[in-house]
């Protein structure tokens, strides 16, 4: 059972309902209307976005370890379920109302039993490190990325307390800079700035009609964001295929089983060897024959494979290419590694949990993933349902500053209202909670009554089908 906290109200503080923040209704149908495909919301939902924020996990993830959880509301998690919703009004319905959506973004965490641990990740691969001018998040997600410190730091550094004491020599924007440019993961903690769109659409052929049939994916993705879209759009109706490098699968095959096959139950599994030329014709042909494609690669990595997505839109009516990044295609953010972690930092979450009063921590774990995955599948599918032929770029840390403005573009006022703490939290002690309190659960996660396939289980039956 959740593990659950008061909220109480401090005097010399403004009540949470004070914040201008959205509820999951009000966000949907802002959502419906940045699409090309709309239609009616099949619910109204109101709840307050403080409390599915305390109810989603994130809250309880983010914070300090030993010490209170996180004491501020943010309006992430009644993005999630407005975002949920809309999909579900898109789908005629096949997903059901969303009321536990909100819980998605605690859903890792609950599997793999993680807990909040400050300026660590929840996951333990993401760093806030002091720098001489400011606070860096350092995601070293990979084993090659510890490889990659000497040159960086231009000092024998491989271990955490070296890095930590070569950071804080140097400045903020000197280690942003050389960092991206080898290939690391990193982010300056910084205030949330406004936003006033979520994805970029580039039309590269005219709509076809409208499609009467489930659209076929193939879903080039791994770790969380794009394979939760994929998840997603099976649900919807879609036929999903996962498509892996067979020297190089999904990162996640080796995390928690329950938590793979609860983002890739449900879909076909093939497998092929990119590094042959034959294994990059056939995924060529499956990507032509795709109505969606799903995929969080670099530009230039799919190059290097002989993959122009915007050829293939050109050249085949109705396709929709969705590529999730963290940054955005555009150069040279399109270079820019990211993962969930430090996009959000990037996002302006960590500012707004202790950053501004100089302790920042990190907010809830890899958000942006998880709402990054629920946007994209409804914008694949609205895309898809309009007649395709676009490229759609969908950035990680763009979506969470969205969600941060959660849709009002009238941010100052917003962003002056976050920046005040609201009520904090403390345990819930013996007696009965007071009326409208939010009380803040530990993660909890869906379960699926069916596993992912094996890696490659399909891999003939789809090639002699589909290429």
């Amino acid at each position: 059972m959740a593990k659950r906290i008061l909220m109480a109200h401090h005097p010399s503080q403004p009540p949470s309902s004070s914040q201008p923040m959205v509820t999951p209704w009000q966000y949907a149908s802002s959502l419906m209307k940045s699409l090309p495909r709309q239609a009616p919301l099949l619910s109204r939902d109101e709840r307050s976005a403080a409390v599915l924020w305390a109810g989603s996990g994130a809250m309880w993830l983010t914070g300090h370890p030993g010490q209170e959880c996180g004491q501020r509301s943010l309006p992430l998690a009644a993005c999630a379920v407005g975002a949920w919703q809309a999909l579900d009004a898109l789908s005629g319905g096949r997903l059901g109302g969303g009321e536990q959506a909100h819980q998605l973004l605690g859903e890792r965490a609950a599997i793999a039993g993680l807990s909040r641990q400050g300026r660590v990740s929840a996951g333990g691969a993401c760093h806030l490190l002091d720098c001489r001018d400011g606070v860096l998040a350092v995601n070293l997600a990979r084993s090659d990325d510890w490889e990659l410190l000497p040159a960086w730091l231009e000092s024998d550094v491989h271990d955490l307390p070296a890095l930590s004491g070569r950071v804080a020599e140097l400045a903020l924007d000197y280690l942003v800079e050389r960092a991206r440019l080898l290939g690391l993961a990193v982010a300056a903690v910084v205030p949330p700035t406004p936003r006033n769109h979520w994805f970029n659409c580039q039309r590269l052929h005219t709509p076809s009609t409208t499609p009467t049939r489930p659209p076929l994916v193939i879903d080039l993705s791994a770790l969380w964001a794009g394979p939760l879209c994929g998840s997603l759009l099976a649900q919807t109706g879609a036929r999903v295929i996962k498509v892996e490098s067979s020297h190089r699968p999904d990162g996640a095959r080796r995390g928690p089983k329950a938590f793979y096959d609860l983002l890739n139950s449900g879909k076909q599994s093939v497998c092929l060897d990119f590094r042959s030329e034959q294994g990059r014709s056939q995924l060529r042909r499956l990507l032509s024959a795709a109505d969606i494609v799903i995929e969080a690669a670099r530009p230039r990595a799919l190059r290097q494979l002989g993959i122009d997505a915007e050829q293939l839109i050109a050249e085949q009516p109705g396709k929709v290419w969705l590529s999730i990044t963290g940054y955005g295609r555009p150069e040279p953010q399109g270079h820019w590694i990211a993962y969930g972690d430090d996009a959000g930092v990037a996002a302006g979450l960590s500012w707004l949990c202790g950053g501004d009063s100089g302790d920042p921590v990190f907010c809830g774990d890899a958000i942006a993933d998880p709402l990054t995955g629920l946007h994209s599948a409804l914008l694949a599918l609205a895309y898809w349902q309009a007649g395709g032929g676009v490229l759609l770029d969908v950035a990680l840390s763009e979506v969470v500053g969205y969600c941060i403005t959660a849709g009002n573009r009238q941010s100052s006022e917003l962003l002056a209202a976050l920046t005040v703490s609201p009520p904090s939290a403390r345990t819930l002690s013996a007696g009965t909670p007071l009326a409208g309190t939010p009380l803040v659960s530990t993660p909890l996660a869906r379960t699926t009554a069916t596993t992912a396939a094996d890696l490659g289980a399909d891999t003939e039956q789809v090639l002699r089908e589909l290429t």
